[in-house]
């Protein structure tokens, strides 16, 4: 509706806008004057069209949760927007929300994890994948008293001679959202009394985006929806009440009535992806959402497959089910998921494919019986980039890690660590002899199963593993001790073999460089340096300034918490270190399994202190931080950026 003032007719209100002499010069929109609007180009003062996607990170299903982030990084001055616009934006975030800012996230995403599939919603599944229309909020400027005229908005497909669709009418100081078909794009017209002022060529970049990999591209350590304490209440892991080292544990808040029944489980820390443990603060997701906030022409289709204790074998190839127990695993390998959501909604046949990828049987896993899923070429949509970190568990760092960390004399470490095995320097350097053949077969499959081609190897971004025991200028480990690990007496950090587990990860890094380079993949490794000084032992095991850099377990002593509550504990807050200890994970996702299943395994006096240690390893002890997390992420945006500029210069 016009407005008082202009009420009166349309012309009374074109009229008003040649009084003023404007010109209708269009900018961001690559389009040029009609003949009968010439006349309106001729004042100093242009009319121009400008326009961004609602919604650019199209797995939040609720543009406003996109908003959140875009304008965060808006709020970054000019050097964080190019250096380090994640880690800015995450620390931002972190002042605001004390719980994460994930948490009212999780619930609203295009991922099904019931149905193990990406879709908003099942009706119109497909259309998350190839969408055939992007919302976009256009806005005029340049016209004075915007908000007493009224402007129309009309839009053609390009190639198209007429308009259709329905007209928008606003005010001219609102902005107007415009359904602007995918790919072709659309022509726009702004009408104020039946003349056209201005008109823009609006097309969406829209970037199709895989991530897949283990824990470090998972988030591991990083839940959706972290576990929250009592501010009074504690926990006693004795069942007999005679050892006090297992007395006084930070609890849960709920009416549970014994560690591990149902009461307690329904407090459990949440992820978007249960079984693996895939967290919006994965760096490939945080990527992912900066790419698509950065540009307003440009939106993001990004499916995340990474999952927690996945290597190139279980996990990218062959299924796996993840590292937490769910009613509903993961149905397919990663690499086959990645071809299902290339098809969109549409099946994705199996091929046997026996022989093709276990390398002369120097990959002895893949011999025989091997079945991946394929898209058809013509019907697969195109992969813009493919985010890729995995190589850790092939190696079996983790075991290394429990070879340093678990005391010699522990029942832990004499029952061969708390994932299956310890590892030596041998075992994880003869495993690193055959990592190249996996790289290879990973090559082979994103280039014949998904489709990514010989010449475009760079889309593929394999990340490398931040250092997690370095500190100063990373010329040092973390000395010997228990700091950030006191949860459980079975931890003991050792620094001769966090040493060699150091020499192990170098050697690690540079077998990974050099399989990059090999494939024509691109590596991702400027994040390396950010890291030193920023390991496990980060922090202060005694008079900490704030609770945040504490590396102590909060434990209630004569009635009184000590060093701090642990409702207190903030697991998104700003520190120094960016990697999650034992104690950190017991404090941020404190995994627990129910008691009918331990009583199968244990007897009933260990049930209670296994539970103890499931807290602080299985919920992410040893992975990155969401701060870590999002460094990692610039260092993939940076090089993406890279990439995406290569491909956008040769159309």
């Amino acid at each position: 509706m016009l407005k008082t003032r202009v009420a009166r007719s349309l012309l009374a209100s074109l009229a008003l806008l040649l009084s003023f002499g404007l010109s209708a010069a269009i900018s961001q929109a690559h389009s040029q004057p009609f003949g009968d609007e010439a006349a309106l180009l001729s004042g100093p003062q242009p009319i121009s069209i400008t326009w961004r996607v609602e919604n650019s990170f199209r797995f939040f299903s609720d543009a406003s949760d996109t908003e959140i982030h875009r304008a965060t990084y808006l709020s970054l001055n000019d050097r964080d927007k190019i250096k380090d616009p994640v880690l800015a934006a995450e620390r931002a975030l972190a002042q605001r929300y004390r719980l994460g800012w994930a948490q009212d996230v999780s619930g609203k995403t295009c991922w099904d994890a019931e149905k193990n599939w990406y879709g908003c919603n099942e009706a119109k599944r497909a259309d998350y994948i190839n969408p055939n229309e992007h919302v976009v909020l256009a806005a005029v400027s340049g016209i004075p008293d915007a908000g007493q005229i009224d402007c129309e908005w009309l839009t053609a497909p390009e190639q198209s001679s007429g308009l259709i669709g329905e007209v928008v009418s606003k005010p001219c100081s609102e902005p107007a959202k415009l359904a602007i078909p995918y790919p072709s794009g659309a022509r726009v017209e702004v009408r104020v009394g039946g003349r056209r002022i201005a008109v823009a060529a609006i097309k969406v970049t829209d970037l199709f985006v895989i991530g897949m990999g283990d824990s470090f591209a998972s988030g591991e350590g990083n839940p959706d929806v972290p576990v929250r304490f009592s501010r009074e209440r504690a926990a006693d892991y004795s069942k007999n009440g005679e050892d006090t080292t297992l007395a006084g544990f930070p609890a849960r808040v709920g009416s549970w009535s014994e560690i591990g029944d149902n009461a307690f489980l329904d407090e459990n820390a949440r992820w978007i992806d249960q079984a693996c443990h895939r967290s919006l603060y994965s760096h490939q997701l945080r990527a992912a959402l900066q790419l698509a906030v950065e540009d307003p022409h440009r939106a993001v289709t990004y499916v995340g497959l990474a999952c927690s204790g996945a290597d190139v074998t279980f996990g990218l190839f062959l299924r796996y089910k993840g590292n937490e127990w769910v009613p509903n695993p993961p149905q397919y390998s990663q690499i086959s998921a990645a071809a299902e959501a290339q098809c969109g909604g549409k099946i994705a046949s199996p091929r046997d494919l026996p022989e093709a990828y276990h390398m002369h049987g120097k990959v002895p896993e893949l011999e025989g019986g091997l079945v991946l899923r394929e898209c058809p070429r013509e019907k697969a949509r195109k992969i813009d980039l493919l985010m890729v970190s995995i190589g850790g568990n092939d190696i079996g760092f983790a075991r290394l890690v429990a070879n340093a960390v678990l005391d010699d004399q522990s029942s832990l470490k004499k029952l061969s660590g708390w994932l299956g095995g310890i590892f030596g320097t041998a075992e994880a350097s003869s495993r690193l002899d055959v990592l190249d053949e996996r790289y290879k077969a990973l090559n082979r499959a994103a280039h014949y199963i998904l489709h990514i081609p010989w010449d475009e190897a760079d889309r593929v971004l394999l990340t490398a593993y931040p250092p997690m025991a370095l500190i100063g200028d990373g010329s040092q480990v973390c000395p010997d001790g228990n700091a950030g690990m006191d949860v459980d007496a079975a931890f003991q950090l050792s620094s001769s073999r966090a040493r060699a587990g150091t020499w192990v990860a170098d050697k690690l890094y540079r077998k990974m460089k050099r399989s990059a380079a090999a494939l024509n993949w691109s590596f991702v490794d400027d994040h390396i340096a950010s890291f030193l000084g920023r390991g496990i032992c980060a922090g202060y095991s005694k008079g900490a300034l704030e609770s945040a850099d504490d590396l102590r377990i909060p434990r209630k002593v004569d009635g009184a918490w000590v060093p701090y509550n642990p409702a207190d504990y903030l697991p998104y807050a700003s520190r120094q270190r960016w990697f999650r200890t034992p104690n950190d994970a017991f404090m941020t996702g404190n995994f627990h399994v129910s008691q009918s299943i331990l009583r199968k395994v244990l007897s009933f006096e260990a049930l209670a202190r296994f539970q103890l240690t499931l807290a602080a390893t299985y919920s992410g002890a040893f992975h990155p931080t969401a701060e870590g997390q999002a460094a990692i992420a610039d260092a993939v945006v940076g090089k993406a950026r890279e990439v995406l500029e290569k491909y956008a210069r040769r159309q």
